[in-house]
């Protein structure tokens, strides 16, 4: 007995072929070129082409992207004003040109001035920096729809609004680009009072950026009765930085719980803090130390850790205690702070009285 199976026509298909693949989209191209003279049709292939460069290179999904990822960086970065001379030649040697000796001469009251317009500037900027991006989105999303049109006659009527669509959307990326780095400030009256005979610098006041302080997530551990804590930033400064600590107990249960919580200097990016409740989550926060140049700091970095479960007690009549050896506890830091415990009955859980000064060790 014989079978047949028939209007399949298996043998026909091309399935080893990535060519049949393509035969909708060909077929798609002839419609399309049917509808217009030869001469029309090099037109339209000519300008799609330059239409399609242009959201593949200038204007590329992985571009938009990546200053996506760069604006959210921004959003996070600390702002400072940074005290420069307007000229400086070439081996002047004069102490008055350093940026700690214009400081001092600078007045107060009018620095404290410029440290408001530099906060308002900063925040104008990322707002047209996220204005700018959004019209490139738009403009991206708009193109790449007439690129997909089925019909190229409106296409090839509608070239002319193209072509100013695409110079407009040029320039916002070269504004874009260009407003990514922080401008210098507008001076409008003199920042250094009168000093006598002394001869007094011209001072040029600018904007400029410190990348974020963020915890490293992955090593940062939580313990049963200790945190150790690890940040860092992306750009390493050229000089060493001071850090402010804060630490509080979530959903503390008793007034004495409530002292679980402070804020520690920290001069480097490692830090332990000790004697934490086992089994209760702290959450902790990291931020520059706060500098008489800071205009604006519009985030700082948080994380919340839950210590481990402290030892079960055990049943009456056994003599065994549970304790953590000491090489689970890790090498010694270079930074800690212990939190010195409550006297309490045996067994009872860890109570904390307010924060004391961190002990160096």
């Amino acid at each position: 007995m014989s079978f047949q199976v028939t209007g399949l026509g298996l043998d026909k298909m091309k399935l080893d072929c990535p060519q049949s693949f393509l035969d909708m989209e060909e077929a798609e191209e002839v419609e399309e070129q049917q509808l217009l003279e030869p001469e029309a049709w090099r037109t339209y292939m000519a300008r799609r082409n330059v239409l399609r460069e242009f959201l593949t290179t200038d204007l590329s999904p992985h571009l938009l992207k990546r200053h996506h990822a760069r604006m959210q960086l921004l959003k996070k970065c600390s702002y400072y004003i940074e005290i420069l001379p307007k000229h400086l030649a070439l081996g002047d040697q004069n102490p008055l040109l350093l940026p700690s000796a214009m400081v001092q001469l600078i007045d107060p009251w009018k620095f404290q001035r410029m440290k408001k317009v530099g906060t308002a500037q900063t925040k104008i900027q990322l707002l047209l920096l996220g204005h700018l991006l959004e019209q490139l989105d738009r403009g991206h999303a708009e193109l790449d729809a007439l690129l997909e049109s089925p019909d190229p006659r409106p296409f090839l009527a509608g070239w002319g609004l193209v072509e100013q669509q695409l110079a407009d959307l040029s320039a916002v990326m070269d504004n874009f680009l260009a407003m990514m780095v922080p401008g210098r400030l507008h001076i409008k009256h003199r920042l250094v009072s009168d000093i006598g005979a002394t001869k007094i610098p011209h001072i040029r006041l600018m904007l400029s950026t410190k990348m974020p302080v963020m915890f490293d997530r992955k090593e940062s551990v939580a313990h049963q009765d200790w945190v150790s804590l690890r940040w860092f930033v992306t750009v390493q400064p050229a000089a060493p930085e001071q850090f402010e600590l804060r630490f509080k107990l979530l959903e503390p249960r008793t007034q004495q719980e409530c002292a679980q919580c402070g804020l520690v200097p920290v001069a480097a990016c490692t830090f332990d803090v000790h004697n934490l409740l086992p089994n209760r989550t702290y959450k902790f926060t990291i931020k520059r130390a706060e500098s008489y140049t800071l205009v604006y700091e519009p985030w700082r970095d948080s994380l919340t850790l839950q210590t481990l479960p402290g030892p079960r007690r055990a049943p009456p009549g056994h003599g065994l205690a549970l304790q953590t050896s000491p090489e689970s506890r890790g090498a010694t830091p270079s930074h800690s702070l212990a939190l010195p415990s409550s006297p309490g009955p045996p067994g009872a859980g860890h109570t904390q009285p307010p924060l004391t000064a961190p002990s160096e060790r």
